[in-house]
C-alpha cells in the first residue's frame, strides 16, 4: 500500500481487510556520552517511523555496530539496555537483532507494527483546509550542537535528551479514531524537509508561520546567534529554499529553526479543521509534549511553503 515512491516514514503491506503490516529501520550514531540514553533515543526514533505510519510496534530487531577495542562489553550492554528499555515503554517484543565491528557505534532498530489498511497515515495524504500540528518542540540539533560546544546547562541537556526518548504514540491513537489521514515525523530533514515533502507528495502547498514555532528553550536563539548550528540543518536550509517563499519579515534564525535537523523529533499532523478539537484533546490524554498549530495547507502554488513571521 505505502512503498518507496512518496519517502513516506515506512511501508505499508496490506494482509487482508482488517490488518496491514507497518515496515520501517533507523539508527544513527551516539548524540548523548550516556550509554543508556543513546540507546533510548534511538529506539525511540526507529518506532517513530510506525507511529507516524497510525501504527502500533509488534516487532522489532536491534541493529548494532561497535568499535569493541572502545566500547566494552558493559557499554554495550547499556547501550542495548536502553533499547530494551523504550521497546517495553512501547509494548513492542524485541526478538533479537545483529551487531557487527564498526569503527563508530551505530544503534537502531528494524520495527515491524500493524494498523488497520483504512487508517494508515501517509505523508502524501494533505488536503487545502487541514491544519498543521506539531507534537514535539524544535531544536534538538541546534541544542546537541550547543551540547558538543560546552554552552548548555546540564538542566537543559536533561530537558532535550529527554523529549528526544518520548515516543510518539500518538499517531497511533489518531489515527485508530479516524482523526487525520496525514502526518510524518520531524527528524534530519527537518521541518523544513520533511513538509515539503509532505506539500509535493500531496500536490499542496502550506502556509507557515516560524513565530509560532515551539522550541525547546529560548536558549535556542542564543545558540544559534553563538554559531552553534549544525552542518546538517543549514545543508537543509540550503536545499529547501528553492521551493519555500520566505517573507522579509522572517529573521534567519527563525530560518535555520524551520531547517533545523532534528533527532527522534515529534510528529507533524495534517489535520481535518473539524476535527481540531478532538485532536488536541487526544494529545492532551496521550501526553504529547505539546500541540502546536504552526499553519495551514493551501490550494498548490508555485512554492511549497510559504513562511512567515507575524
Amino acid at each position: 500500500m505505502v512503498g518507496s515512491a512518496t519517502a513516506d516514514d515506512a511501508g505499508v503491506f496490506k494482509i487482508d481487510d482488517q490488518r496491514a503490516l507497518v515496515q520501517t529501520t533507523d539508527f544513527f550514531t551516539p548524540i548523548v556520552d550516556d550509554p543508556v540514553l543513546y540507546g533510548r533515543i534511538a529506539a525511540a526514533n526507529s518506532l517513530s517511523d510506525v507511529y507516524a505510519m497510525g501504527g502500533r510496534p509488534l516487532t522489532a530487531l536491534a541493529i548494532a555496530g561497535m568499535p569493541v577495542e572502545q566500547c566494552d562489553n558493559d557499554i554495550i550492554q547499556q547501550i542495548f539496555r536502553g533499547g530494551a528499555e523504550m521497546c517495553v515503554e512501547a509494548e513492542c517484543s524485541l526478538m533479537g537483532g545483529h551487531t557487527i565491528k564498526n569503527p563508530e557505534p551505530i544503534y537502531g532498530l528494524a520495527v515491524t507494527g500493524i494498523v488497520h489498511p483504512d487508517r494508515y497515515l501517509g505523508n502524501s495524504l494533505a488536503k487545502p483546509g487541514e491544519i498543521l500540528v506539531l507534537t514535539k518542540p524544535l531544536g534538538s540539533g541546534i541544542v546537541s550542537t550547543a551540547i558538543k560546544q560546552g554552552q548548555c546547562s546540564d538542566q537543559l541537556a536533561d530537558h532535550a535528551a529527554q523529549l528526544m526518548a518520548t515516543l510518539n504514540k500518538s499517531g497511533a491513537t489518531l489515527a485508530e479514531r479516524g482523526l487525520l489521514r496525514c502526518c510524518t515525523d520531524i527528524t534530519g530533514f527537518g521541518l523544513s524537509g520533511h513538509l515539503i515533502e509532505m506539500c509535493k507528495g500531496s500536490q499542496v502547498s502550506a502556509d507557515l508561520d516560524a513565530s509560532a514555532f515551539p522550541l525547546m528553550s529560548p536558549e535556542v536563539n542564543a545558540f544559534i546567534k553563538s554559531g552553534s548550528v549544525p552542518g546538517g540543518s543549514r545543508k537543509n536550509l540550503e536545499h529547501s529554499a528553492p521551493d519555500t517563499h520566505f517573507e522579509n519579515a522572517v529573521s534567519e534564525a527563525e530560518k535555520l529553526i524551520y531547517a533545523d535537523a532534528q533527532t527522534s523529533g515529534g510528529l507533524l499532523l495534517s489535520v481535518p479543521e473539524n476535527n481540531i478539537d478532538a485532536v488536541m484533546e487526544t494529545l492532551a490524554e496521550t501526553s504529547a509534549p505539546c500541540a502546536t498549530i504552526i499553519g495551514k495547507i493551501t490550494e498548490q502554488r508555485e512554492h511549497a511553503v510559504y513562511l512567515t513571521s507575524s
